[in-house]
């Protein structure tokens, strides 16, 4: 047992840092507070819709404890409060506020995120962090990974929907020996959460431009077993010719927990088809696509002296593309199927806790356009007389280490992942690094980190070729190294954090045109990124209780420079220099009156770069023109009750004319609303 003396923990209360399954007979007779630091998930899940209204003293303390949540940013548990790197985390609380309705909307808010959309509502979404490409981050869902070999533009399929989430933590920098070769930049990870109770609940949805659409839940929970069904539809007109789309998800998921053991499982699939105007080229604006994402997975932890954490999983992607809508022009099809076994463990001593494992990822594609001829043809389920005629694939096979030693006031962590891809021949390859945090009291934590990082192209990178692109098989992997500073400050109703990184990367995958009359293709070269990002947010209902009507406000800025080592001059570069050069993000969330909520969010970016501006006719003018920088503005209003909840939604609220994508105009003003219900089954 640890005894607190700060303001989140009065003298006079008794802290357990962890616990065991034993009876707490003891706890009785103390007569004292009994504060549990480590949350468990069911925890954090047991508020309903008038807990986010309505915040009382526990909800308070609940939200001071929140920082004990175990985050990963190591190869072992850490809470937020001791874990040696930064991590942001986007509560239950701030995903219900948020004035949006997708997972990839969301991810816009966070200032060290760079989310470049194509569609709206995660229609595709190009997700990068601190200036690195979408190919260059690892998304999870739960742990798992689930980003594509295929191409990045298809990692933000999420099957999951916003009502489904506990956490998103967003991990900037490299961080390969944690999450493997793709968390090249840095790692999102999705935490969903399966409630304690049982229950059914459901939420319907429309607006404009057509938009309209609904999803449903139900969870039994029986002893200890938890399982969750999800499953909703959206759809929408467009705003512009050839925009519009149509969205299936499903999810299930489940645990099992005993003090023994315990087991997660999860599957799911998402589906979208929708009209791609102008996505990969301006002349050709009657482009379509049709996506669809499996995932399933098992993972297990024992409660033993060394605790085991196996994992399997299988992701498969599909992707079926028209460069002319309802033609065979330009026609495409893709299945990328992802095989992964991951046996760990961890064991906790007298030195410290240390991890260490294996890893093996097969990575395969079938497609008619990308890897290498095959005599093997394989016919396209639901499609006449069309065959893969190419495919190719890679084994990958990773080895970790990991110690973290835990002090009073330090928190040391270093390791190594070493990796090798096996149908390559390449020879082993060690990535090392090093995590360092110094909390001179509660209140404040200071972190060091250098890491290095490598990535494999991705098949599109390698194979794609079109009238437009061009690939390159000649590519060698990206590496890098990093530098990250942080200062954290978390006291009774503020939080905040400053971070600077310095990144060196070699072998840099970018697609690039070097003359005016040139088309794109897949190169590398060395590239120096260099930053900060200032997060702040004050808590109004810690400090004052639940009649404050401020719950949150909050403010980010980030700042990148990017500098492009190579002698050979291009004309324009499509992905990996134009980053945001500035960004700011910042959330007014309060109380309007009783249980009429307002969430008012502005967003500003200035994004460097330009790109080839074309006519009317879809015609190229050959002029180079730079991103505009853009603010916008959103409002969210809520009426929120015990067990249900209406609301309405201005994206875009100025109706601003903005381009996150070269010749992809994005939405004006568009208005959304709808009604959640919760019904709880005894």
């Amino acid at each position: 047992m640890e005894k607190k003396e700060n303001s989140f923990f009065p003298a006079s209360e008794a802290r357990w840092k962890r616990f065991s399954n034993e009876k707490f007979s003891a706890f009785k007779s103390m007569h004292k507070s009994i504060s549990i630091g480590v949350l468990s998930i069911a925890t954090l899940t047991s508020a309903d819709l008038k807990a986010q209204t309505q915040a009382d003293s526990a909800n308070a303390e609940l939200n001071y404890q929140l920082q004990d949540i175990e985050v990963t940013t190591e190869r072992v548990p850490l809470t937020m409060a001791v874990a040696p790197r930064l991590v942001t985390v986007m509560t239950k609380e701030d995903v219900s506020a948020a004035s949006v309705q997708s997972i990839n909307d969301l991810l816009e808010y966070a200032v060290g995120v760079d989310v470049r959309q194509r569609g709206e509502m995660g229609v595709q979404s190009d997700i990068s962090v601190r200036g690195g490409t979408f190919d260059q981050i690892t998304v999870l869902l739960n742990g798992i990974n689930i980003s594509s070999p295929h191409t990045g533009h298809l990692s933000a399929d999420f099957p999951v929907s916003m009502d489904e989430i506990e956490r998103i933590e967003v991990l900037e920098g490299p961080a390969a020996r944690v999450f493997g070769t793709s968390a090249f930049n840095g790692a999102i990870n999705i935490v969903t959460k399966c409630d304690n109770s049982s229950h059914v609940a459901g939420h319907v949805f429309g607006g404009s431009y057509g938009y309209a659409g609904g999803e449903m839940s139900a969870n039994l929970s029986t002893g200890k077993v938890h399982q969750q069904i999800s499953g909703g539809f959206r759809r929408a007109d467009g705003d512009q010719e050839n925009s519009d789309f149509k969205q299936t998800k499903f999810f299930y998921q489940g645990n099992l927990s005993n003090p023994a053991l315990k087991v997660d499982w999860q599957t799911g699939v998402s589906s979208q088809d929708y009209g791609a105007n102008t996505f990969y080229s301006a002349a050709y604006p009657n482009q379509w696509e049709s996506t669809t994402k499996w995932i399933t997975s098992v993972k297990a932890e024992t409660n033993s002296r060394v605790h085991f954490v196996p994992s399997i999983y299988w992701n498969r992607s599909k992707d079926h593309f028209q460069l002319v809508r309802d033609t065979h022009k330009g026609e495409n099809f893709h299945q990328c199927d992802v095989y992964g076994v991951n046996l760990g463990a961890w064991v906790e001593s007298k030195i410290g806790k240390t991890a260490f494992g294996a890893e093996m990822r097969s990575e395969n594609i079938l497609s008619t356009n990308l890897g290498k001829p095959t005599t093997d043809s394989v016919a396209v389920r639901g499609e006449d007389s069309i065959y893969y005629k190419k495919q190719d694939g890679r084994d990958n096979i990773s080895y970790y280490i990991e110690h973290t030693i835990l002090l009073k006031k330090w928190t040391l962590s270093l390791g190594a992942m070493a990796h090798k891809v096996t149908n390559l021949n390449t020879k082993m390859k060690v990535y090392p690094g090093v995590d360092l945090a110094f909390r001179p009291n509660d209140y404040w934590k200071i972190s060091a980190s250098w890491n290095m990082a490598m990535r494999l192209p991705t098949f599109t990178d390698l194979y794609y070729k079109s009238p437009t692109n061009e690939g390159n098989v000649g590519l060698k992997p990206e590496e890098s190294s990093a530098i990250d500073l942080g200062v954290r400050y978390r006291n009774r109703g503020i939080e905040s954090n400053v971070s600077l990184f310095y990144h060196h990367g070699t072998n840099m995958i970018d697609w690039v045109m070097y003359s005016a009359d040139d088309i794109f293709h897949s190169a590398a070269f060395e590239l120096k990124n260099k930053g900060f990002e200032l997060n702040a947010a004050f808590l109004g209902r810690e400090v004052f209780g639940e009649k404050c009507p401020v719950r949150k406000v909050s403010f980010g800025y980030a700042h990148i420079n990017q500098e492009r080592e190579d002698e050979v001059e291009i004309y324009k570069s499509n992905y990996a220099l134009e980053y945001l050069r500035h960004k700011l993000s910042a959330s007014l969330e309060t109380r309007v009156v009783k249980n009429l909520n307002a969430t008012l969010s502005l967003r500003y970016q200035n994004r460097n770069g330009s790109y080839i501006k074309y006519d009317e006719n879809h015609k190229s003018t050959g002029e180079l023109v730079d991103y505009d920088p853009y603010t916008l503005v959103d409002l969210k209003l809520s009426w929120d009750a015990a067990n249900w909840s209406v609301y309405a939604i201005a994206n875009n609220l100025f109706n601003v004319s903005y381009y996150d994508l070269g010749n992809i105009p994005q939405p004006g003003v568009w208005l959304k609303a709808g009604a959640k219900f919760k019904i709880g089954i005894k």
